[in-house]
């Protein structure tokens, strides 16, 4: 009898443990099934101050909505080249990216040289748009007239320098060609433009720029337009560069006289190609759909227009996120 009882129990033991065991945390960062078929992600950004984080804010409780996503942790990181690499790693298996960055990786040239890497676009998103800005006094008024001039760069390393180099580097200049460069971010360029110092500084930012918002208020300045040869010479060796322009008598965009024309990178969001494709349809749809909306609450995202989004991506988009598009009709 006591053999039985014992048996009995040890059978029930085994179900209650069966019942109870297995299963991930849906608040984990693995990126592994949570329970059932929903999945816990990480959502690489930038840092705190940028816009990419609050990107990532904004669309963690608008892709949580779906029954296939168990949870969503948007992560502060060092931006493109890390959120790369950590898809890469298996540590993100979403993040927001620029598309020079992307285009290096899934070439294997720059920071990637050598060393492609595997990843795919769900969306695109707003262009950092690369803005010259001269002092009228200077005299610049186009990429040309830069030549003996005092001219602010960006930090060493920053997407503004390399920006700044491909685009002297379309007119056939280098710092060689320039009276003074100055490795200085957005606020100590304006700075020294208003000091004297500089004739003129590159930013790639959204627009506006709250800089250069503020450099003219009280200085006059002139948008140095990136166009014709030099914006062709640019985009053939540099696919990732796209045709902008500012428009004109636009109140939130510094509301200017004149349109400038000039170039963009498009910002983009990328995801690992590992992901199910039912969840990044899923995820799709409801980026989609949100851009639609009255709840966009991110300025630079209420500048899109959400059927432009899979076009002229750098990377290949995701078989979901192209499943999709091709339901709406938006591909190319």
């Amino acid at each position: 009898m006591k053999t039985k009882m014992l048996a009995t129990l040890l059978l029930a033991l085994a179900m209650i443990i069966s019942a109870c065991g297995g299963g991930n945390s849906a608040g984990g960062n693995s990126g592994e099934e949570s329970s059932g078929s929903s999945q816990s992600l990480v959502f690489g950004t930038g840092g705190t101050s940028g816009s990419y984080y609050p990107i990532g804010g904004a669309l963690k409780p608008i892709l949580e909505q779906s029954d296939l996503v168990g949870n969503i942790t948007v992560e502060s990181t060092g931006a493109s080249v890390a959120n790369i690499q950590n898809i890469q790693d298996g540590l993100n298996q979403m993040a927001v990216v620029m598309s020079d960055v992307a285009y290096d990786a899934v070439e294997g040239k720059g920071q990637f040289e050598g060393k492609k890497v595997d990843i795919k676009a769900l969306a695109g998103m707003y262009p950092n748009v690369v803005q010259i800005v001269a002092t009228k006094d200077s005299g610049i008024k186009t990429v040309e007239d830069l030549k003996g001039k005092k001219v602010g760069v960006g930090k060493v390393g920053s997407g503004v320098e390399q920006s700044a180099q491909k685009v002297l580097e379309a007119v056939d200049y280098t710092y060689d060609d320039l009276s003074k460069v100055t490795h200085t971010g957005y606020a100590d360029s304006v700075q020294e433009m208003k000091n004297g110092n500089l004739d003129a500084a590159f930013f790639t930012s959204g627009v506006p720029n709250s800089n250069i918002t503020d450099l003219m208020q009280q200085n006059e300045i002139t948008f140095v337009e990136i166009k014709g040869e030099t914006a062709e010479a640019l985009k053939e060796k540099y696919p990732f560069y796209k045709d902008y322009k500012i428009p004109a008598g636009d109140e939130a965009k510094y509301n200017l006289e004149n349109e400038i024309v000039t170039v963009g990178i498009q910002n983009m969001i990328i995801v690992s190609p590992d992901l199910d494709e039912e969840l990044v349809k899923d995820m799709t749809k409801r980026y989609y759909e949100y851009l639609g909306s009255d709840e966009v609450a991110v300025g630079v995202l209420k500048q899109l227009d959400r059927d432009e989004i899979a076009k002229d991506l750098i990377t290949p988009l995701h078989p979901g996120a192209k499943a999709f598009y091709e339901e709406q009709g938006i591909l190319e």
